[in-house]
Order: structure tokens, then C-alpha cells, then sequence
């Protein structure tokens, strides 16, 4: 099974799943926002699957600095070219392992995932 996983190398919760992928002898990919950007039709493929809502990071403070103006109205196309424009907006980490998509971290869900 492929797995890739997208984020920014420096994000502390990246970090810890990381740790966790290769603690458990993971092989993955990993796609860095910050180097290699966001690709908006990989991103739309994505929210085809899991809604712009939950792929979106509103908590983040880029997110919150952004004017009102840009924050409200949203729909799946503004949220996608918010994230396209700023990929920290990105809710992180994304894994991909195979057909299945977790996004943020928790040990107990990846563990659910690749238990043997």
C-alpha cells in the first residue's frame, strides 16, 4: 500500500506523526506545503472525498488573520484557492494510505490503520 503524507516539515503535530510513521516502520512519502506547494486539482480531489470544511484549518492563525471579507462566503472553491494561495491553511498531516484518508493525528488512528 502507497502512503504519502502532506504537510509542513516544522509543525509540531507533523513532527509527532513522523515519529509515529517511523517508529512503526512505515515507509511513506512525504510532500512538504512549503517546498513543493499545494496542487489545487490533488486538493479538490481531496475535498471531493472529505468536504472543504474538515480539509480547511480555520483554528490556524492564518486562517484567523485573514480579513473577514475573505473568511466569509466560503464554498469549496474559495476554500481551495485559500489553500492553494496559503498552504498553512491545510489541516495537517494529511496521510493517504492507499483509498484511506486521515487528516490531523492521533496515534490510536493510525494505529487502527496500519495494525497488521
Amino acid at each position: 500500500m502507497a502512503v504519502h503524507l502532506y504537510g509542513i516539515r516544522n509543525c509540531d503535530t507533523m513532527k509527532k506523526a513522523r515519529t509515529w510513521l517511523d517508529a512503526q516502520g512505515v515507509d511513506y512519502v512525504f510532500h512538504d506545503y512549503k517546498v513543493e506547494g499545494a496542487d489545487a486539482a490533488w486538493l479538490r480531489g481531496l475535498v471531493d472525498k472529505v468536504g472543504w470544511e474538515a480539509v480547511l484549518n480555520r483554528a490556524g492563525t492564518t486562517f484567523r488573520k485573514l480579513p473577514e471579507a475573505e473568511r466569509s462566503g466560503l464554498d469549496a472553491e474559495k476554500a481551495i484557492a485559500l489553500m492553494v494561495a496559503q498552504p498553512s491553511m491545510i489541516k495537517r498531516p494529511v496521510l493517504v494510505a492507499g483509498e484511506e484518508i486521515r487528516l490531523g493525528f492521533k496515534p490510536d488512528v493510525y494505529g487502527a490503520l496500519f495494525k497488521g
